[in-house]
């Protein structure tokens, strides 16, 4: 099992930046990779970035390349998620991931484990 808290949500206005951390605890050992997704009402949860947990591997949405910048450190189990520029289109509810195993890092499906999500709305 492994459990996950995001934190660092929040109101901004556009172009503002944000970063949101993901701490992860439990059996993180077996962690082979770590996402962010995020879903906005509506519309379904979708894939935003992903790195695995030895940080030799990062991908990202390719609308989302050149603003967001995922990172991790391993001493202290976090994840983060820097969000810079942006945009009201980015306002949605945003969820950390985990997974055991080097499925398609894309699909929510491919995660076990899930944050609750944290919320981050951007203002015009």
């Amino acid at each position: 099992q492994v459990q996950l808290v995001e934190s660092g949500g929040g109101l901004v206005q556009a172009g503002g930046s944000l970063r949101l951390s993901c701490a992860a605890s439990g059996r993180t050992f077996s962690v082979y990779r770590m996402g962010w997704f995020r879903q906005a009402p509506g519309k379904e949860r979708e894939f935003v970035a992903t790195i695995t947990w030895s940080g030799a591997n990062r991908y990202y949405r390719d609308s989302l390349k050149g603003r967001f910048t995922i990172s991790r450190d391993n001493a202290e189990n976090t994840v983060y998620l820097q969000m810079n520029n942006l945009k009201p289109e980015d306002t949605a509810v945003y969820y950390c991931a985990a997974s055991f195993y080097d499925y398609n890092y894309y699909y929510s499906s491919s995660y076990g484990y899930w944050g609750q999500g944290t919320q981050v709305t951007v203002s015009s």
